[in-house]
This record gives C-alpha cells, sequence and structure tokens, in this order.
C-alpha cells in the first residue's frame, strides 16, 4: 500500500513508563522505504561518533535489521519502530499533533493553512514517518522532497521560535498519547530519538539553535563482551567501563581493581 493508501486510511481515522522485562511486542511486517537506508546510515555515524553505537554498528544484524529486539536492555533504533507500532499508532500520533498545530496562534498556524487542510498534513508526515521507520516506500520524493518542502513551504518556520513552538506541540503531544504506545519505554524513547535526529539536522541546515527536547532519549548500545571469545587486542581496545561492567556480571568483585590496566590483567586472565 503506497501514499494513497495512507491517504485514505487518515481520512478513516479523522471521520471517526514502566519498565518491562520480556516486553510482548508484536510484530508488523517492514520494508525499506525510499529514505530509510539513507537515513539509517546518516544516524549509524553519527552516534558511533558519539559513543552511542559500537564502531561496527552498520554491520551488525540487530542494529541495522528492521525488527525491533525484545531484549529490553536492546535500545529500539527508530527504522525498528514501524515493526512494534504498525501503522495505525503513528497515523494517530501525527493526526493529534497537527490537531494542535491548526488551533495554535495564527503566525504558526497559518504558514501550514497556506499549503494545505489538516488532511494534507497528516497525510504527508504519516508517510514520512511510516517510510524512515521501517514500513515501506509511503514518501515519494525521499530527501529532496522534504528539503524542498522545508525550504519553500516551510521556510517561514525553520528558525528558533517556528522549532521551538513546533518542538513544544510535538512535546505535548507525545506525552498525552501514551495509550498508542506499547508499555515499553523503549518505544517513547526511539522516537524521541527520531525526532532528536531530524530536529539536529535541521538546526544545522537552516543554522537556528536546537534546543528541542522530547524526552530520554536511546541509551548506548551494549555489546555483549566474552573475553575467552576475544583477542587480545581486541580486549584492549575496550573501555574502562566496559571491562568493569563485563567482569562484575561474571562475578568479579571489581572494587579489588584500581584502573583499567588492572581490570585488563584480570580480564586478559579469563
Amino acid at each position: 500500500m503506497k501514499t494513497q493508501g495512507v491517504n485514505a486510511y487518515v481520512g478513516g481515522i479523522i471521520k471517526r513508563g514502566k519498565r518491562v522485562t520480556k516486553p510482548n511486542l508484536p510484530k508488523h511486517p517492514t520494508q525499506h522505504g525510499y529514505m530509510t537506508k539513507d537515513i539509517q546510515r546518516a544516524f549509524i555515524k553519527a552516534a558511533i561518533a558519539k559513543g552511542l553505537l559500537p564502531a561496527d554498528a552498520h554491520r551488525m544484524a540487530e542494529i541495522v535489521s528492521l525488527t525491533a529486539s525484545v531484549d529490553p536492555q536492546k535500545p529500539i533504533q527508530f527504522w525498528q519502530l514501524y515493526s512494534v507500532l504498525g501503522q495505525e499508532p503513528i497515523v494517530r500520533l501525527v493526526q493529534r499533533f497537527y490537531q494542535r498545530v491548526f488551533a495554535d496562534e495564527p503566525w504558526f498556524t497559518s504558514v501550514f493553512e497556506n499549503v494545505g487542510p489538516i488532511d494534507h498534513h497528516i497525510n504527508t508526515q504519516a508517510a514520512m514517518w511510516i517510510d524512515v521507520m521501517g514500513g515501506g516506500p509511503y514518501y515519494h520524493g525521499a530527501e529532496f522532497r522534504l528539503s524542498f518542502h522545508h525550504t519553500h513551504n516551510a521556510i517561514a518556520l525553520m528558525n528558533d521560535k517556528g522549532a521551538k513552538r513546533w518542538s513544544d506541540l510535538m512535546l505535548q503531544t507525545l506525552d498525552t498519547s501514551a495509550d498508542l504506545l506499547p508499555n515499553d519505554p523503549r518505544v517513547r524513547q526511539s522516537i524521541n530519538t527520531f525526532l532528536s535526529h531530524f530536529m539536529k539536522k535541521y538546526a544545522d541546515e537552516f543554522a537556528f539553535e536546537n534546543r528541542s527536547f522530547f524526552g530520554e532519549t536511546n541509551q548506548a548500545y551494549q555489546v555483549k563482551i566474552n573475553f575467552m571469545r576475544m583477542t587480545d587486542a581486541e580486549i584492549h581496545a575496550l573501555t574502562e567501563a566496559q571491562i568493569s561492567d563485563a567482569l562484575h556480571k561474571l562475578g568479579v568483585d571489581v572494587s579489588q581493581y584500581n584502573g583499567k590496566e588492572e581490570l585488563l590483567k584480570k580480564a586478559l586472565m579469563i
């Protein structure tokens, strides 16, 4: 089902925090969209630079996969969101957001009204989200279309004031839409990560200060460490925190060891 399918679906819609141990998340069929791979590559590169993802993240199947992990310790990447949400919650989130937009102050609302009615905005935004989140090819034109929209249709809001108001309304929408999300905090964190990634992208492109905060974002990806299957060089490349955490999980009293060198010696003995 392509974008026109989303349009029909949206029309139908308009007419009518605690951690879980083993999340029982639904599994919706996934597919790369027009934007998924490019956005995924850009995010992974930035996340590696920040230390949020391991250096070989782009080769790790569970990270690049479009299906979210059921392991509650593994973050859900935003291109995996469709696998746990499906279409309806995404569309309804976008719908609730634009209901706020079209009820807002004229200086803000008028920019959207000049582009089209609320149905148009819900449809195109939902198509873009579904496309990036692993739901398939919905957003025709991909990043070129997105860039054209912001540099022509929405340019009056691509600044500090416009970005802040957009972010405030989105935060309000998310904070009042827990009923649309699974009872797994990773889902909201992933949505926050998705929004934060794009807001930073726009802040860089349009030279405004990125003050947006949507809530807690994805935590750093924890790599399972098995010293017995690692070379000495690979163990040396680990951070002190990684070594300490892995030893602790093996039952070692890490308080006996002072600094990375002592921890390394213990790790190399295993």
